[in-house]
């Protein structure tokens, strides 16, 4: 090595980097520095997260849901104890957690407290997703960079002769970092791939939790967070919202005659019966059971409860045969509640009145609809005693 090779010693050389050439105040050191510590270690966090949310779900032969990616989340994390000790139990008597097993511990009680929790769950391990991804993504550009820069200035050590084993064992070095830092370049686009991949099954899991999967209809949790959208643009619009409830007449009767399968097939007549009336203006959802919900933006509640009575009579006209044991079902009717959505204080006190309007339906003999009133919104404490 000579003083006088111009390449050595300029700003951004790797034997100035190396502290072997000009000081810093002499040059400006350019050559990008290493992939941070931190970000190695939180890179290596998330992978292990995913890896344990993936072993979890292999090991209990779970598919990848909405429901079980979020269970195996806050399971791992602990970030539900409730949860944990539920599962933990279920394991120690050596019983299977499978999905109808979390479907009965989870779902089937409908409440709107766990279905709020289901979906804080889900945004929780989607957050996780989205900064695992950009920190997979971040990583693997500095790696790349750092790659460059050691790929553009190997070549120096290599041209070097006059300083002896020590340039030459620093070229040695210089070589093995190129391929470990190409070597991890690789690891991190499969890991981003791996990423958008989960991200993917995530959002086809979001679109599964909101559909019922019987009647292809919403489910109460979509409705949820319809019902709050088209409440708050048809109070600035100022258009009229009106929300009706239908409940099967003598549901269980069906089911008790005829079996549940036979149920389940009026359950989806009379879904595909009130999908007919709805569009871009009309909502229709599953609620729960044998009970359905409707929202009917920009339409006034007369011509709500006309357009429900007419359904309701064409319905009620059909003769219905259980095609598997050739029985008649009878009449198959439903009850109705209707409700204008801002005769009310509020939405709470709205879905109150359709509700109490669908109970007096049945109560005044079902196979009808009643209007609510304002009587209908009040909500009645419970007694002391």
């Amino acid at each position: 090595m000579t003083a006088h090779d111009p390449s050595l010693g300029r700003p951004g050389g790797l034997l100035g980097w190396l502290g072997l050439g000009p000081r810093p105040h002499e040059a400006e050191a350019t050559a990008p520095a290493p992939p941070a510590p931190l970000r190695e270690r939180r890179q290596s966090l998330r992978e292990r997260q995913l890896d344990e949310i993936n072993a979890f779900l292999a090991a209990h032969h779970l598919e990848v849901t909405a429901q079980t990616l979020s269970i195996a989340h806050s399971y791992l994390t602990s970030a539900d104890p409730h949860l944990v000790r539920l599962i933990d139990r279920q394991v120690q008597a050596r019983k299977p957690v499978t999905l109808e097993w979390l479907d009965e511990v989870f779902l089937r009680s409908g409440s709107e407290d766990e279905l709020k929790t289901l979906a804080e769950l889900m945004q929780r391990l989607e957050a996780s997703i989205d900064e695992f991804g950009k920190t997979s993504q971040d990583a693997r550009t500095a790696t790349s960079e750092y790659h460059s820069a050691l790929e553009e200035h190997v070549g120096e050590l290599e041209q070097v002769t006059a300083a002896g084993a020590v340039i030459s064992e620093l070229a040695s070095i210089a070589k093995v970092m190129l391929k470990r830092t190409r070597d991890i370049e690789k690891q991190m686009l499969r890991s981003e791939a791996q990423t958008r991949a989960l991200k993917r099954r995530l959002e086809e899991a979001r679109r599964s939790a909101e559909e019922d999967h019987l009647t292809g209809l919403p489910n109460r949790r979509a409705f949820e967070t319809r019902f709050e959208q088209e409440y708050r643009e048809a109070f600035a619009a100022a258009e009229p919202l009106c929300i009706a409830f239908c409940d099967i007449d003598h549901f269980k009767q069906i089911n008790d005659g005829h079996g549940h399968d036979a149920g389940d097939r009026v359950l989806k007549l009379v879904a595909d019966s009130l999908a007919r009336i709805s569009n871009a203006r009309c909502h229709v959802a599953r609620h729960g059971g044998e009970e359905f919900v409707l929202l009917f933006r920009d339409t006034p509640v007369a011509e709500a409860y006309a357009k429900l009575d007419q359904l309701r009579e064409t319905l009620a006209a059909r003769r219905l045969v259980n095609r598997a044991t050739d029985q008649p079902f009878g009449q198959i009717t439903f009850s109705c509640g209707v409700a204008d959505a801002f005769a009310f204080p509020d939405r709470r006190s709205a879905l109150k009145a359709a509700d109490t309007a669908l109970y007096r339906a049945k109560q005044s003999g079902r196979n009808r609809i009643e209007l609510a009133t304002m009587e209908d919104g009040k909500w009645v404490e419970p007694d002391a005693a």
